[in-house]
């Protein structure tokens, strides 16, 4: 009988990544309603040294898999690892990022395994009559959001948006078992031969981590219009970003893309400069804590979701707002 849920934890160099802590702390909320455990199954080379972070997010288990083929990330390795833990423990539901690597590797392993997968979620939850995992996701490019059931094959999986979910907080004192699962692997297993990993470095700064966003839509006219953008976030002490257009015109680089092709965040303050409202952009930051739209159409959709709205044209009220706050700012400390 199918039970517990796991969660396959990426690891890039050693690091876990936080879309890995993200879902286990999703994990743990769904298994309430299952009465079940939450599993992490970490795969790498030299790597057992970081279960113990996994279970101070929460995961009540890790199975760990060490081989120096697992150096670095291969799809059929890896795919063989996971299928023979999934055969071996036979989860009711497996969680993957949706990552680079989480999109290579998920489907495999659901075809190998004949199952399905819910493939870039949004937001997940448990039927409560029929205990059934819920995936909801983008659709029809965008347009709807479906919610879909595998009522059919187990296990149910889903590959989840980082910047979705939210994470425990770390608890050092949390202890959890460890199991170390061996698999032989042979030559054929690496049907790839890794000549050399080149790794960029680039100093971009994590939208999904800021807790205030300024973001740019077509409105702003040129791409010269970030530089006004950047000027109100650096006042606020946040980050830019962007609507897809912008990204498509080659205005800013992806890595700022807010929406159902880029990151999900959920700031403390998200200002939609110029941005329409597009159901794409707005199911990456509809989950923001304030939401204050500026557009000169009244009846641009995103003033629909907008907690405050501004009519008129962004090139000449954001600066105007950032003189407001600086002036608010420079008043306060003359006060002190």
């Amino acid at each position: 009988m199918s039970k517990d849920i796991f969660v396959l934890a990426e690891q890039r160099d050693g690091d876990i990544q936080k879309v890995s802590i993200e879902l286990i702390g999703e994990a743990k909320r769904l298994s309430k309603s299952l009465d079940e455990k939450v599993v992490a199954v970490l795969l790498g080379s030299e790597i057992k040294d970081k279960a113990s972070i996994l279970t101070a997010y929460g995961a009540d288990k890790v199975i760990v898999v060490e081989d120096p083929i697992l150096g670095e990330y291969a799809t059929e390795p890896y795919a063989k690892a996971v299928c023979k833990i999934i055969k071996e423990y036979d989860p009711e539901i497996v969680l993957c990022g949706a990552t680079s690597i989480g999109r290579d590797l998920a489907p495999r392993v659901s075809a190998r395994v004949h199952t399905g997968l819910t493939a870039d979620c949004t937001s997940l939850d448990i039927d409560e009559e029929t205990k059934l995992l819920m995936m909801t996701r983008p659709a029809f490019g965008g347009n709807i959001m479906a919610t879909i059931v595998c009522d059919r094959h187990k296990p149910q999986m889903a590959t989840v948006r980082p910047g979705v979910m939210k994470s425990l907080e770390k608890d050092e004192s949390k202890k959890g078992e460890i199991e170390y699962f061996d698999i032989k692997f042979t030559k054929e297993d690496m049907n790839i031969k890794i000549r050399e990993v080149v790794k960029e470095t680039k100093e971009v700064a994590d939208i999904t981590e800021s807790k205030v966003l300024v973001s740019g839509g077509r409105g702003i006219g040129k791409a010269e219009g970030f530089k006004m953008l950047k000027g109100l976030a650096d006042v606020l002490g946040g980050e830019i970003s962007s609507s897809r257009a912008n990204v498509d015109a080659g205005w800013i680089e992806k890595d700022y893309q807010v929406g159902q092709t880029g990151k999900t965040v959920k700031p403390s303050l998200y200002i939609a400069a110029g941005i329409s409202g597009a159901i794409q952009h707005i199911a990456g930051m509809e989950e923001s804590d304030l939401i204050l739209a500026i557009n000169k159409d009244k009846g641009a959709p995103i003033f629909d979701i907008a907690d405050l709205g501004i009519v008129g044209d962004v090139n000449t009220i954001i600066p105007k707002l950032k003189e407001a706050i600086e002036s608010e700012k420079s008043n306060s400390k003359v006060a002190k």
